[in-house]
């Protein structure tokens, strides 16, 4: 048996994706603040989890908030939903005949995006799943709440790799208590952290620049 205590977020991939200090500062440095992002986020994960755990209607079996660990990643988390589908080639599961192919669907506010953080988290899950039930999941999907629509996400030996990178590189920040420094962009106004990373902050600029800028905001 695993002890939680001995593992990371799996969800914390995602903010680690997007932003080494963002992922440091909740994950290190247990801060947390609110935005309309973030409180969007609960409400669709709330609705995904809004019925019964355990569904089966015909040949689909419904599992939702399935809680799963994975002892390579050393990440540990739950799964909002994980569909089984009946399949000869699948798996067989307690209590239910014949064989069943697992594809967990995370849900996710707003609408896919280019950089690869859901589907990092996504890949975390699929491997935690893969150890867990013995077998091997090829394809799962991100189901988005603005678009209503599910985009699906092949599981490839490369995406793979960059999430055993991403939950190594996390467990060594999380051995040192580091929290990284960034380079800031656009993307700091969208962060609930924005007001406690002070982002500005974490950005070498000369005394004389420093002065300036704070006699501008005085004026």
């Amino acid at each position: 048996m695993c002890d939680d205590r001995d593992y990371l977020m799996m969800s914390g991939i995602q903010h680690f994706s997007f932003c080494k200090r963002q992922w440091a500062l909740i994950h290190i440095e247990q801060q947390w603040e609110e935005n309309i992002h973030t409180a969007l986020g609960k409400l669709d994960h709330a609705r995904c989890h809004d019925g019964d755990i355990y569904e089966k209607r015909g040949d689909l079996l419904t599992i939702r908030n399935l809680r799963v660990a994975s002892h390579q990643l050393h990440l540990t988390g739950n799964c909002d939903v994980v569909e089984f589908r009946s399949d000869p080639q699948g798996i067989s599961i307690r209590y239910c005949e014949g064989y069943w192919k697992p594809m967990p669907v995370e849900y996710k506010h707003g609408h896919s995006k280019v950089n690869n953080a859901d589907r990092l988290q996504l890949c975390a899950q699929v491997i935690a799943l893969e150890e867990m039930l013995s077998c091997s999941i090829q394809e799962a999907a991100l189901y988005y709440a603005e678009t209503r629509r599910r985009e699906f996400v092949e599981i490839s030996e490369e995406l793979r790799a960059t999430t055993k990178s991403m939950a190594d590189e996390m467990w060594k920040y999380f051995q040192k208590g580091y929290t990284p420094k960034v380079k800031t962009g656009k993307y700091c106004k969208a962060c609930s952290l924005s007001e406690l990373c002070l982002p500005r902050l974490c950005q070498r600029i000369s005394v004389r620049k420093y002065i300036d800028e704070a006699l501008q905001e005085k004026e």
